[in-house]
């Protein structure tokens, strides 16, 4: 029988509805993320610097380039004969079909696939967070506790904890209490959505709340193994760590990739950033062309001005063109004496001769204004704009866009250009 000490799964079926037009035809771990990477790029890469080589990751939530990003793991060196990385839809059984509806329920419907491996500890990973994190040393203070559930936690300021999970433990590391986004937060270390569980335990939980709807590890598995009496501690981390699941947040944490000296160095040897890379050749920058401080990926062409950004592969900025503040990714063209200034530009896009993205004033998005926001003008996958047009901030166009859908040459601040049915 297969024996693996740990294994791990990981959570990639999220839609990152905050991402908007980014995630409307990919989930949001296949989100690009620094140039050539992905968001999953990160938990498969910590998984494998970590010396663990069994890896499920649970998919649901347009699943296509994901798949086709993971293949059969050998950017990660997970493709072994036994354990390496098996991808997780939902799937038909006997009796009926459903969807993943919680983060415990998905887990629970691949039971069959974590006993192949009889495992002494499961790994629950989440597939949206940029961070670098030694799995193996957390299991070192699992083990030490002679714990049932280790929850990863981070020291986050005090007068942020109220949005977060936050978890009160006392000097041992032990977990004596749990609040949920709490007005008066006991604590200020907030779960990160990272946890190693025994098998049995897990098993156990899982098996007990298997009618519970929308069964979720932090409101209904980790409470249940808390009332059971079973020993949880918390294992503090205080390395670099992002939610990127805002524009906002998602906008800033690559602009972070691009100081001097980064606090998350995506070159470091010892721990490498593994990712699934195409055959091209290297980037060229003109004579004439200027870089300052930015991210230029393979197979790009930069004629122009590149300040402050993330270029992804095989992108053309054209001559004359300025980008400024920006993420332009992979095969997106920027026409010649264009203008951009914070904008996040998706793949394969058109920006035409001479337009311009984040001019003028600042007006809160009328459609989605929590989602649309940051001042950033943000351009959808597959989508072009016509040479010569202005688009203001806190904006999004997606589709194929003409110039009449711009009046007098312009999409106002705040406004939506949908051709692609993203919004319907």
């Amino acid at each position: 029988m297969i024996k693996k000490e740990m294994i791990a799964m990981l959570l990639a079926g999220g839609q990152g509805s905050r991402l908007g037009v980014l995630t409307a035809k990919v989930a949001k771990p296949a989100v690009s993320f620094g140039g050539k990477y992905r968001i999953i790029d990160f938990p498969l890469s910590n998984c494998i610097n970590s010396g663990i080589d069994t890896v499920g990751v649970l998919t649901q939530y347009q699943p296509l380039r994901l798949n086709s990003h993971i293949g059969i793991g050998i950017p990660w060196d997970l493709d072994r004969n036994v354990g390496g990385v098996t991808v997780l839809p939902p799937y038909e059984k006997v009796g009926k079909t459903e969807w993943y509806t919680g983060t415990a329920n998905a887990i629970y419907q691949n039971i069959a696939f974590m006993e192949n491996y009889n495992p002494e500890y499961v790994l629950i990973l989440s597939g949206d967070h940029i961070y670098k994190m030694d799995y193996e040393v957390m299991l070192d203070y699992h083990k030490s506790h002679h714990a049932d559930v280790s929850i990863a936690v981070m020291p986050v300021p005090q007068e942020e904890a109220s949005r977060f999970g936050i978890v009160v433990a006392d000097e041992k590391g032990r977990i004596c209490e749990f609040q949920e986004k709490p007005a008066q937060p006991k604590s200020n270390l907030a779960s990160m959505g990272i946890y190693i569980f025994t098998w049995k335990a897990l098993k156990e939980a899982l098996l007990a709340l298997s009618e519970q709807e929308g069964c979720d590890f932090g409101k209904h598995v980790i409470p249940y193994c808390f009332d059971r009496g079973e020993t949880l501690v918390a294992y503090e981390f205080n390395g670099y760590w992002k939610d990127v699941g805002t524009l906002g947040s998602y906008w800033e944490a690559n602009m972070e990739l691009i100081d001097i000296i980064p606090d998350f160095n995506l070159y470091e040897e010892f721990w490498k950033i593994y990712t699934k890379n195409e055959m091209i050749p290297p980037q060229y920058i003109s004579s004439g062309a200027r870089v300052f401080r930015s991210l230029i990926s393979d197979g790009s062409e930069i004629y122009g001005t590149v300040e402050n950004s993330i270029i992804g592969p095989g992108v053309r900025i054209g001559e004359g063109a300025v980008v400024r503040d920006s993420i332009v990714m992979q095969g997106s063209v920027i026409g010649a004496n264009a203008f951009l200034e914070k904008a996040i530009v998706a793949e394969n896009s058109d920006i035409g001769d001479g337009a311009v993205l984040g001019t003028g004033e600042e007006a809160p998005n009328k459609a989605k204004p929590d989602v649309y926001a940051f001042g950033l003008v943000v351009i959808g996958e597959n989508t072009s704009v016509p040479a010569g047009v202005k688009i203001g901030k806190n904006t999004a166009v997606t589709g194929a866009t003409k110039p009449e859908d711009y009046p007098g040459g312009m999409l106002a601040a705040g406004e939506t250009l949908d051709k692609a049915g993203v919004f319907s």
